[in-house]
């Protein structure tokens, strides 16, 4: 099993070996040392990106796995042929502006519109589709302090009106000072056609008033929810489950997700 996690664009592969010395106390000092050893694996494509519903330059980013031992890094694929093709006819040729990175003219993306990503890299194809659902506005952000363990902790938490009789899934990614500090899946099984009040559960401990934090709220297709929603199971404090690849809808064995999604975005003052 190959298990992958991306930070600021780098992938990572478990490869190699790892040796670990574990002192086991039994009765007296009884000693027993483990070698932990961790196969080797071919690199493999990550490609990740979307098409959002805003008037902008839409990036597709690919990337390769590396050894678990390398240097932190982008390791960025040049030289692929990246198209977008829409279920309304339109075609979009992206440019690559730097080793890895794959970017459109700008356009603005359309609810209702399904899209297929082509990738061509070194001799080989990926495919993934994704249609985007219609808009969810963000309307407001607020704070709420919460009891945890003898300790009150403030979140953020977003609010919209869910449409009704449709299921709807969401991507909601909190960011500081431009950085990407937390990000959650959620949907509308409990809450459809509700006023819905989601606590994003990313504590704002290291934020001080007058702070700005600023989320984006996506609609996203079913397929694009599961493989965030897995990621977040795969970065839990607590997993509940073996870390295991989330599911792309990239084909030919890629890793990564293509997203067609809509973004509504707002910001506030922590205090």
């Amino acid at each position: 099993m190959m298990f992958y996690e991306t930070k600021n664009g780098n992938v990572k592969l478990g490869a190699g070996f790892l040796t670990g010395f574990l002192s086991l106390s039994l009765f007296s000092a009884c000693e027993k040392v483990i070698d932990l050893k961790l196969d080797n694996a071919a690199p493999a494509i990550v490609i990740e990106g979307g098409v959002n519903d805003l008037n902008e330059n839409q990036v597709i980013r690919i990337t390769k796995t590396y050894n678990f031992y390398d240097a932190n890094r982008f390791n960025g694929v040049g030289g692929a042929k990246v198209v977008l093709t829409a279920s309304d006819g339109t075609l979009v040729n992206y440019t690559e502006s730097s080793p890895g990175i794959y970017m459109s003219p700008k356009f603005k993306g359309k609810p209702g519109t399904t899209y297929k990503l082509t990738v061509n890299s070194e001799g080989k194809t990926y495919t993934a589709s994704s249609t985007m659902p219609q808009k969810v506005i963000l309307n407001l952000l607020t704070f709420k302090s919460v009891n945890l363990v003898d300790k009150t902790r403030k979140y953020v938490t977003v609010i919209y009106d869910d449409p009704p009789g449709i299921p709807n899934q969401y991507h909601s990614i909190i960011r500081f000072k431009g950085k990407v500090k937390f990000d959650v899946a959620t949907d509308d099984r409990f809450n459809d056609g509700n006023k819905v009040n989601d606590i994003l559960f990313y504590d704002l401990k290291d934020m001080v008033p007058g702070d700005t934090i600023a989320v984006e709220f996506q609609c996203v297709d079913k397929a694009v929810y599961k493989y965030f929603f897995s990621m977040g199971q795969n970065t839990a404090e607590a997993q509940p489950v073996s870390p295991a690849n989330p599911p792309s809808n990239f084909d030919n064995n890629a890793l990564g997700v293509f997203s067609a999604y809509t973004s509504s975005s707002r910001k506030a003052l922590v205090k």
